[in-house]
């Protein structure tokens, strides 16, 4: 019998920031409709939602400590953000989002120093422009009609603005198997303006 070469564990990892449970809340509101009318959409959990500044695969979990060391001095010299949630949309009619607006540059200057830091620990990721947004739920073919019509009631909301103020490394479950999608925080680190 032959060795087999020992794997470590892999997880599927992404960085990102996420509102506050009022925030959450304000939007679930105005999803009531959408709940009951689209239940068959596979809609994330609330407590779940994010908004994604990258997006890093599968990686062995001996990468979470080098993230976890850069990740804080990042936050640790980076300012928080005024964002809120605003209106509805969909990515190729098969995923329902709500969109994000407030200090999208500093958003969008997060999300590069957020790559650079993962670049820079020599983690290999697959760089996507950064459409900032917050996935509420996916269809399956066939359910094209319920995304447009779910993003179409959203056109009116506007939530309110809030900070920030943290910033998260998740793991998650996508892709094993059938079942909800799943994340977990890894950690987090509070975003300061360096001073």
């Amino acid at each position: 019998m032959t060795d087999q070469p020992h794997q470590s564990p892999t997880v599927r990892l992404f960085v990102a920031l996420a509102p506050p449970d009022d925030a959450k809340d304000e939007l679930a509101d105005a999803l009531q409709f959408a709940y009951e009318k689209y239940a068959q959409l596979r809609w994330n959990r609330i407590e779940d939602w994010h908004i994604t500044l990258a997006f890093l695969g599968e990686h062995p979990v001996t990468v979470v400590p080098l993230l976890r060391a850069a990740l804080a001095r990042l936050a640790a010299h980076h300012p928080s953000l005024r964002l809120d949630l605003k209106g509805g949309g969909h990515f190729d009619e098969r995923l329902l989002w709500s969109g994000i607006e407030g200090e999208l540059d500093g958003l969008h200057a997060l999300a590069d120093e957020v790559r650079k830091s993962v670049r820079e620990c020599g983690i290999p990721f697959q760089e996507r422009p950064l459409r900032p947004h917050l996935t509420l739920a996916r269809g399956r073919r066939g359910q094209e009609t319920d995304i447009l019509s779910a993003a179409a009631g959203l056109t009116g909301f506007a939530g309110r603005t809030w900070h920030a103020e943290r910033l998260h490394l998740v793991g998650s479950n996508i892709g094993r198997g059938p079942g909800v999608i799943r994340y977990r925080d890894i950690e987090s680190w509070r975003l300061t303006d360096g001073s």
